[in-house]
């Protein structure tokens, strides 16, 4: 671990059987833990209702429950509405600084390898975010993070301080920030962690699309920039990383540039928080790849 990386501390993980025991007490339930959910970073655990069926638990540390209903399980309502895959919400409850929620287990597995067929069924799971949220002003919109730090992730700081390339990135991402409006116009559902293991498949058919807690309302095809970043390095076919990287060159520049620093930022903010130095290697590579703005 880099000096960088000590210095900036990783995200709070979660602790399971602590916040079962919490959320037991506050919700009146008698939820069981059943396991810990396979990828993601911060965490995520099975349980069972006493009637023996299972669920998935998710937090989100240091946010409000109410935050979570207005903003990104009302974009979840709006989609499911339309017949979306994504997961109902069976309980949300504040735990101490924690908003705790519990959804339903949808069947499926993350995908490991985006293919042609699964890239079709996720273009058009994207398409159908398209402005799901129209006439709903009172979800927040989609924030970049372009000229100050996240709650918990795109710091500017460990980039900064971690290096040369790294330091210009976070030059570059300040210089896209300024020139944009620091969100992405639109009435779109945005997912904003849109990337094949957060697409649950069986047989090669997406069935649903999990883990929207960051989700807002803006431009959908920042979902799709965010699904680039997401096949960097998992062994996607060629032929589907040139489809997406054609899909990118089609966009605007005000949709593209703003979108592609905020993922820059996010990727390799996280990546010298948590991963060997290969790692940010890696993602400056790709970020670098579309730098081309002034710094």
């Amino acid at each position: 671990m880099s000096a960088t990386s000590r210095r900036w501390a990783p995200v709070e993980r979660l602790d399971a059987a602590r916040l079962i025991g919490a959320l037991n007490e506050r919700a009146g339930t008698a939820l069981t833990w059943d396991g810990a959910c396979p990828g993601g970073e911060v965490g995520a655990a099975y349980v069972r209702w006493d009637d023996g069926r299972r669920s998935v638990l998710k937090w989100r540390p240091h946010t409000r429950a109410e935050e979570l209903r207005a903003g990104p399980l009302a974009v979840v309502e709006a989609l499911r509405e339309t017949g979306y895959p994504a997961p109902a919400t069976e309980l949300v409850a504040q735990v101490e600084h924690a908003a705790v929620l519990v959804q339903e287990l949808l069947p499926g597995a993350g995908i490991e390898r985006l293919d042609d067929r699964t890239l079709d069924q996720a273009l058009g799971l994207n398409a159908r975010q398209a402005h799901r949220l129209a006439g709903r002003p009172d979800v927040p919109g989609v924030a970049l993070h372009l000229l100050a730090d996240g709650p918990g992730y795109c710091l500017h700081g460990p980039l900064r301080e971690h290096g040369p390339r790294a330091a210009a990135l976070e030059r570059w991402v300040r210089a896209v920030g300024v020139a944009f409006p620091p969100r992405l116009a639109g009435d779109d559902a945005v997912h904003k962690d849109f990337h094949p293991g957060n697409l649950l498949a069986v047989d090669g058919t997406i069935t649903g699309v999990i883990d929207w807690d960051g989700a807002a309302r803006g431009d959908r095809r920042l979902d799709l920039v965010t699904l680039r970043f997401g096949v960097e390095g998992t062994g996607a076919d060629p032929g589907v990383v040139a489809r997406l990287d054609a899909v990118l060159d089609g966009m605007p520049e005000e949709i593209l540039r703003p979108a592609w620093a905020h993922m820059s930022l996010r990727m390799v903010d996280w990546a010298i928080r948590h991963f060997a130095p290969g790692e940010v290697s890696r993602w400056l590579d790709l970020a670098e790849r579309r730098m081309d703005w002034p710094s």
